[in-house]
C-alpha cells in the first residue's frame, strides 16, 4: 500500500536562517513525521540561479522530503513592497499540488486551492480579532487597512477546510462563533517545541555557559542576560522592549536581541538614543541550536508583543528552564504560573521593567523545575506525533471505505 502524502504550504526555505514560530512549527512537523508518511513542502528558494517550480528530493533534520520552491525569496525576515504572501499566492495560481493531506499556515494562498481534492487543514497562529484591532503602524499587517475585505475573503475560503486548528483558545472560539456551521471542524491545538533541542542545564552547567557567553561578548563575567527572540516587526514591538530595558536601569544586566526584520534600523537608533550601546547586543537571525544555547543561559526571556497566538519561543524558553515576562496578549498569560513568569498588567516600559526587575531580583521564585513543568505538555514528540497518528487513522478509514465501495 502506498504512503499517505502530506504537502505543507508556506513561503519560506527551511535551510535558510529564518525567523518565526510558523517556520519553526513546520520544521518540527517535518522532523517528527513518522515513516508512514511521505512529506512534501512547497516553499521558496534563496538562490535566484536555482530552478523554481520543480520538485526535488532533499533532506531536512535527517528526514527525506520532496521540496518545490515556488519563487525566489532571498530574505524572508524582511518585508518587501509587495507582500510575500501575495507573491506566493500568485505563483500558486493555475497549479495543482493536491495530496491526501494539505497544511496551510496562511489563508490567502488557498484562493488557488478551492478545487483541489484532499483533506485541507488551516492553522491559525494569531488571535485575528486582536491583530486587526491593534493600534500603531497600519502597515504592520496590511489587512488592518481593509478588515471587511479580509473577513469577506476568509468567509469565501474557510469552507474548503476539513480542519481549522488554532493555538489560541480565544481565536478558536471566535471562529466557532463566526462560522457556526463549521464548529465541528474548528479546534484548539497545542503549539509544540522541539524537546530534542530545547532542554535545561544543571545549575552549575548554566553558570559555566553564562560566563562563557559573557567572555565572548566582552562583558563582565558576572553579567546576567535577558533575551528577546523574534522578528523585528510591529507585532513584537521591539521598540517598547528597548524602552522597557532602559527603564529597568538594573546594573549588570545585558539585553540580547536575536532576530531581524524591517524595524532593525529603528531599533538600533533607539538603542543609541537611549545610551544603551554597551548594554544591548543585536545578534541578528540565529540558528535554532544557537537560540537553544541562549535560552539555557539567560536569566529571563521577555515578550513585548501587541498580539500573539501562543509563541513557540515562549515554550522554548520555559523548556530551557528560563522564566518568561510577557505582555497581556495571546495564550501565554493563560499558560504561565506564578513560579514560571510574570504577566504585565500594562503594555508600558515601566510595567515591563517592573516585571523584569521582579524576576531578576528574585530568581529563586522562578525555579527551573517549574518552568520545565509548564512546557512539558507541549513537547513535539507528544503533540506532533498525536496529530500524525490521527491523520493516519483518518486516511486508513477513508481507504477502508473506498475498498468496500
Amino acid at each position: 500500500m502506498r504512503k499517505p502524502v502530506l504537502t505543507i504550504f508556506y513561503q519560506f526555505n527551511p535551510w535558510n536562517a529564518t525567523i518565526g514560530g510558523i517556520q519553526t512549527l513546520i520544521k518540527t512537523f517535518i522532523k517528527y513525521a513518522p515513516s508512514e508518511f511521505e512529506v512534501r513542502l512547497v516553499g521558496t528558494c534563496v538562490d535566484s540561479k536555482k530552478p523554481v517550480g520543480e520538485w526535488q528530493q532533499a533532506e531536512f533534520a535527517g528526514r527525506e522530503i520532496s521540496f518545490l520552491p515556488l519563487l525566489t525569496l532571498q530574505n524572508d525576515n524582511v518585508r518587501s513592497l509587495i507582500p510575500t504572501t501575495l507573491k506566493y499566492t500568485a505563483a500558486l495560481l493555475g497549479r495543482c499540488f493536491a495530496s491526501d493531506f494539505m497544511h496551510f499556515h496562511r489563508i490567502e494562498p488557498t484562493i488557488a486551492t478551492l478545487n483541489w481534492q484532499g483533506e485541507k487543514t488551516l492553522f491559525i497562529h494569531n488571535d485575528i480579532q486582536t491583530q486587526m484591532q491593534a493600534k500603531g503602524d497600519k502597515n504592520a499587517i496590511l489587512w488592518r487597512r481593509y478588515p471587511a475585505a479580509y473577513f469577506a475573503l476568509e468567509s469565501l475560503l474557510v469552507r474548503q477546510f476539513s480542519q481549522i486548528l488554532s493555538c489560541n483558545t480565544d481565536a478558536a472560539q471566535l471562529y466557532k462563533q463566526r462560522y457556526p456551521k463549521l464548529q465541528d471542524r474548528i479546534a484548539y491545538i497545542k503549539n509544540s517545541f522541539d524537546n530534542g533541542v530545547f532542554y535545561p542545564l544543571t545549575k552549575d552547567e548554566r553558570e559555566v555557559k553564562r560566563r562563557e557567553l559573557a567572555s565572548r561578548l566582552g562583558v563582565d563575567e558576572q553579567t546576567r542576560f535577558m533575551l528577546f527572540a523574534g522578528r523585528l516587526h510591529p507585532q513584537k514591538d521591539p521598540i517598547l522592549l528597548v524602552r522597557a530595558f532602559a527603564s529597568l536601569n538594573e546594573p549588570g544586566i545585558h539585553l540580547l536581541i536575536a532576530g531581524d526584520g524591517e524595524l532593525g534600523a529603528e531599533v538600533r537608533a533607539e538603542i543609541a538614543r537611549l545610551g544603551l550601546l554597551n548594554k544591548v547586543t543585536m545578534l541578528g537571525a540565529v540558528t535554532q541550536d544557537t537560540l537553544a544555547q541562549l535560552h539555557r543561559v539567560c536569566n529571563v526571556f521577555v515578550l513585548s508583543s501587541a498580539y500573539e497566538g501562543l509563541p513557540l519561543v515562549v515554550l522554548e524558553a520555559l523548556a530551557s528552564g528560563t522564566p518568561v515576562v510577557t505582555t497581556q496578549c495571546g495564550e501565554t498569560p493563560k499558560l504561565l504560573s506564578a513560579d514560571s513568569g510574570v504577566v504585565c498588567s500594562e503594555r508600558t516600559p515601566a510595567c515591563i521593567a517592573d516585571a523584569l526587575r521582579k524576576v531578576l531580583q528574585h530568581p529563586g521564585d522562578y525555579p527551573t523545575e517549574s518552568c520545565v513543568r509548564i512546557a512539558k505538555p507541549y513537547a513535539a514528540r507528544t503533540v506532533v506525533q498525536q496529530v500524525y497518528s490521527e491523520m493516519l487513522h483518518r486516511w486508513e478509514q477513508r481507504n477502508s471505505i473506498a475498498i468496500q465501495v
